[in-house]
Formats: structure tokens, sequence, C-alpha cells
């Protein structure tokens, strides 16, 4: 009974949803004040029916109801409670339904936190989320419903895919859709904006706050599925340009580009066009990473290969929208005329260089993700793009980037000097060629890329500090302390996450060029070398699980004689999926991970061992949290959520109902 609920509240919500996209969106065109008010009580309607769709659906699988297909398909008995939970959002269906309960929250979050928006523009952003929401609430129930029950129930389920039986994919989708589909709020704006016919501060900073906070998640969830993929695959590494990778890569960069921008609109009144236009582009990049991970036509190791018919689903909503909004934005372009002029040398134009740097960036990893599928429809070749021509034409934007973000920081706007700029950066430039200098120095028969990188992320690094430390003032020390508390939090997150960047930069850089691997047979009882260490097979023995059976080693790493851990990997074999997954052993430590992985055993004797020392390696993690920490920082700051100026624009406004 709860799941026929739980079914009939979605389609009671695509309901609400078609109210919510007509009814506000004339009441704005005719300025009825009653209509526009519809939206706030349909947005709120709407989450909730969807919010017990999705609990109806949890408590399925929590309770192992397998007269459902989707539980049988995703679930089993023996699974742990907590991957019976996140097996909710483990498949297509189930993660679509989460996809569209976070959409609505977004909705509802602006009916509830909105009030010092116009009412007109409330209205319409809320129409064109409930527009949103009407196309993907068809998706699910037309194709993908995941309420459909089994007319004959079996005794047990299929169990969920091994490799999403982990901490780390439980946590790591709600985060990459909170970004993902956070990034509708941004086009929403947008095209409500060009229904209005104005673009200016106050639109600014209305959207950013809803943008950065979408960039936040995604950030978090990016970092914890590059954080499952080296744990977990048993490669050791932490990035593979996978084609679902890029899809959450790609809004990401759009979206960086798109806070940077909105800055320009905020202070400047300039960039008008070029900021609705990122907008657009980032919910329609996140709308293609949908598209790719749900249409089957590309394969990966998380994308939820399913029939073409719902990759054309997809990509007729993506058509309708990406179409729709960029005709609208193509007649509505003389309502964007920028009002702020500024030098070639300002921080509006280091701003712009940001902008393309990134958004260029983003084509790169698209043209590259896309390529194998075209070059096969178009010219019947199979073709594999991978990381050699990833890192090839993507690392010299990152490095252009990192260039970039000190002399940015600190140029002022409208018009700067160079020269003026350069004298507090000297210091920075000096310290940051003597660092990576040192390192050269350090390291022998290396890759330059590990002291390269170590230079521009000391820049980024570096500069962002000075930068803060010039926004403190001149006098003594204590004085200049003292203001450094009371800067806003904008300030400090944007330091923060400039930070973050620079220390992700080295990490890579690191582990790329300073990274040792060993592949070797070993017998039980045999040793043999790994850097400055000496690991010993002690032991390899068959171990149960709650729902798999493991091959376990035992492998002792020692250094200077000493035993200072004890790593024990797996292979896994789960035989109700019947799929193998790999536990690798690792010993962490700040500045290195020692990396283990158990391979098969061999005809000849002995096991298969690989082993990788991986320096700085959990610095990439580090690196993204304080960027995330730095957008939190920037969100709390007291301008972004108020949004002062729009507060004052509201009464105008309402007058004008």
């Amino acid at each position: 009974m709860i799941v026929e609920l739980g079914h009939f509240a979605l389609v009671l919500a695509l309901a609400v949803a078609l109210i919510q996209s007509v009814v506000p969106l004339i009441g704005a065109q005719r300025r009825w004040g009653t209509w526009m008010s519809v939206a706030e009580p349909a947005a709120t309607t709407q989450v909730l029916l969807i919010g017990f769709s999705f609990a109806a659906l949890t408590y399925a699988f929590v309770t192992s109801d397998f007269s459902l297909r989707l539980v049988v398909q995703n679930s089993h008995t023996l699974k742990p409670m907590i991957y019976k939970i996140s097996g909710v959002w483990g498949n297509h269906e189930g993660s679509l339904l989460l996809w569209v309960l976070i959409l609505a929250l977004y909705g509802a979050c602006v009916a509830w936190y909105g009030g010092n928006l116009p009412p007109s523009l409330r209205a319409r952003v809320l129409a064109v989320q409930g527009m949103i929401g009407v196309a993907f609430l068809a998706f699910l129930l037309f194709t993908s419903n995941p309420f459909l029950r089994l007319a004959i129930p079996p005794m047990n389920g299929r169990d969920l895919n091994p490799l999403l039986q982990d901490p780390g994919l439980a946590f790591h989708p709600p985060f990459l859709y909170l970004g993902y589909v956070g990034l509708s709020m941004a086009f929403s704006f947008a095209v409500a904006a060009l229904i209005e016919g104005r673009v200016d501060a106050a639109w600014s900073r209305w959207v950013r706050p809803w943008t950065l906070a979408a960039w936040v998640f995604l950030t978090i969830g990016i970092a914890l599925g590059s954080w499952w993929a080296y744990y977990e695959l048993g490669w050791g590494g932490f990035w593979f340009w996978d084609p679902v990778e890029n899809a959450s890569f790609m809004p990401w960069l759009f979206a960086a580009a798109l806070l940077h921008s909105a800055i320009v609109v905020e202070k400047r009144e300039a960039l008008k066009s070029w900021t609705i236009l990122l907008a657009i582009l980032a919910f329609g990049f996140s709308l293609i990473g949908t598209f790719i991970v749900r249409s089957g036509v590309i394969t990966s190791v998380h994308a939820f290969a399913n029939d073409p018919e719902r990759g054309e689903f997809i990509l007729m909503i993506l058509g309708l929208f990406m179409g729709g909004a960029l005709t609208l934005y193509a007649a509505r372009a003389s309502a964007m005329e920028a009002k702020g002029v500024f030098a070639p040398v300002s921080r509006e134009s280091a701003l712009v260089a940001n902008n393309l740097l990134l958004a260029v960036s983003a084509f790169v990893v698209f043209v590259g993700t896309v390529w194998p599928l075209v070059a096969e429809l178009v010219f019947d070749r199979k073709l594999s793009v991978g990381p050699p021509f990833f890192n090839m034409a993507f690392t010299p934007f990152v490095v252009a980037l990192a260039v970039l973000l000190p002399v940015g920081s600190v140029l002022p706007w409208k018009r700067g000097d160079l020269t003026r700029v350069a004298q507090p950066l000297a210091g920075v430039l000096v310290l940051s060629m003597a660092l990576g200098a040192l390192a050269w120095t350090l390291q022998t028969q290396r890759s330059i890329l590990g002291p390269v990188g170590l230079v521009l992320a000391a820049w980024v690094v570096l500069g962002a500090l000075a930068d803060l430390w010039q926004r403190a003032g001149r006098g003594p020390l204590a004085l200049r302390l003292a203001r450094l508390t009371r800067l806003p939090r904008s300030d400090w997150g944007k330091a923060a996450a400039h930070v973050g960047f620079g220390v992700t930069v080295f990490a890579v850089a690191a582990v790329t060029a300073w990274k040792t691997e060993d592949i070797r047979v070993v017998r039980i009882g045999e040793t043999y070398p790994l850097g400055p260490y000496v690991v010993q097979l002690r032991d390899v023995r068959d171990v149960p699980g709650p729902n798999y059976m493991a091959t376990q080693a035992e492998l002792v790493l020692q250094r200077g004689g000493q035993e200072i851990a004890t790593l024990r990997p797996e292979k896994r074999i789960y035989p109700v999926a019947r799929m193998p997954t790999t536990e690798a052993g690792i010993d962490h430590s700040l500045l290195r991970d020692v990396y283990l992985v158990i391979g098969d055993e061999q005809a000849a004797g002995g096991w298969a061992v690989r082993s990788y020392i991986e320096p700085f390696v959990n610095f990439i993690w580090i690196g993204c949290l304080l960027m995330a920490l730095g957008g939190g920082l920037s969100l709390s700051d007291r301008r972004f959520r108020v949004a002062a100026g729009a507060r004052r624009a509201a009464p105008g406004a309402v007058a004008a109902e």
C-alpha cells in the first residue's frame, strides 16, 4: 500500500508541477499578484509529495519488499543496512527520483527564503523550475517508473552492484546531484531575467548564492568520487578521465566561470550577456552529463547503462530547454547591454581571461569525451580517447589559470598598473621559484612536472595569502591582524578556495611525477623492496563476508628493520551478483600512501602483487575540501545570504504590482 501511495504522490507532483509552471508565469506577465502567489505553495507541495514518494521507495528497500521490481534488481537480504538505503539511488530509476526530489527542494528553498526577490522575478524563477520538474517527472513516470510491481515476487533479490557497496559511493551521488541539479537555479534565474528583460547587479547578487551552493556540493561530490575510485577500484589512480567523471567535471568548470563572471556583473554592470550564457551552459552540461550517464551510449564503470529510448527522451529535454533558452537569449540580446567599461589591464580583464580559460577547458573535455561516439557514428571507426589526450590538452589551461589567479586577485577594478601590482607579488614569485629549484635539486632522474607543479602551487597559495595580507592595510602588525579578523567572509572564502586550488595542483603534479610503482609475483614468506620500504607477503587466506567471499592477503610493511604496518588487501567475489571487486590495502599518512593490491594466484606458484607509493596523494582531497570550505565561507557572508541591494529594490517592485 505504501508503494502505491508513493506512486500516486509522484503523479500528483507532476500535476502540481504543471500548475507551478503555467499559472505564476501568466500572473507575472499580466501583473496578477494572486496568480503569482500560487508559485510558493505549489513549490512546497511538490517537494512534500516527491519527498513522500522517495520515503516510500526507501521503505521498500529497507524492508526488502521483493514484490517491487527495483528492489529485486538492486537489493538482497544479506546486504548491510547502509547499502540497502544507498541502493535506493544506486540505480537509474531511484537516482532519477532523487534527482527530481533535489530539483523540487531547490525550488521550495526559493519559495521559503526568496522573500527579498521581486514578486514577478520569484514567480518566473519558480515557473521555470516547475517546467524542469514537469519534464523530469514525466521522464520518470513514463520511462523509468521505480514503483513497478512483479506478479510473482522472488524469495530474494539480485543484490546491488558490488562496486557501489562502499561508503564513498553511498554519499557520492547525493552530493553530486545537489551540485548537478543546483545549477538549475542559475538556469531558472537566467531565463527569468531574459523574460523580464533585465539583468543588473541585483540579479547577480540573487543568482550567486545558488550557483555557489551548487558549486560547493559539486566539488564535494567530485572529490568523493575521486576518493572512491582511488581506494576501491584497485588501480592506484584518482582520476581516469572516464566519461562519467567528465560529465560532472564539465558543469563544475562552467559553474566556476559563472561565479567569477557574476562578480563583474555585480561590481561593474559588465559581461551581462556572457554571464547569462554561462548560466545556460552550466545547466545544459548538467543535462549532457545526465544523458551520458543514463543513455547507455557510453560505457563506464559507474554509468547507468540503459536502453537508448531513455537517452532519446533526455535528448528531447536537453533540446527543449537549451534550445528554448538560447532562442530567448538571442531575442533579448539588446536588454543585456553592458554599462561598465574597463581597461585591458584591470580586474575585469583578468576575470574575462579566467572565464575563457575555464570555458575553453570545459569544451576540450567535452570534445575528448564525445569524440569516440562521433567517430563511430560519422566515420564508422572505433576510437579511444584516454588520459594522454586529456592530460596534454587540459594541462595548459590549468597552468595558465594558476599563473593568472594571484595577479587577477590584486588588480584594481576598471584600470590597473602591472608595475604596482608586481611589487607585493615579487616576494611571492621569488619564494615560489626557490621552492621549485629546491624540488628540482632534491629529485634525481625525475620528470620536471613535480617542480613545475610546486612552483605553480606556491604561486597560487602564497599569492592568495598575500592578497589577504594586503587587504589588512598598513600599520603595526597587531592592527593588521585585527583587521584581518574583520574582513568579510567572502574575502576569506576566496582565499581558501584559491589555496585549495593550489594545493590540488601541487598534489596532482607530485603524484604524477614522483609516484613509485612495482608489479611482481611474490610467494608466501618472500620480501621485496618498495622505495625505502620492504614488503613481506606473510599469508593469503579465504575470509567470509556478510554477502561475499574474499581472498585476503597479509602484507607487512617494514622500514629500517622495523614493522610499521600490516595491510590486508582483498579480492572479493559477490556470489549473488557474480562479480569480483578489489579492496586495496593502504597505509595512510599525510605525506604519502603505501598502496598494495593482491592479484590472482599464479600457476607457477605465488601471487601477483601490485605496489605503489603515492606521494602527497591525500592533498588532492584536502585541496578539494579547502575549495568547498572557501565556497561555504563565501556563502555564509551576509551580503550573499541577505542580498541587501535586492531587499532595497523589493518595495518598489511590490508597489508596481
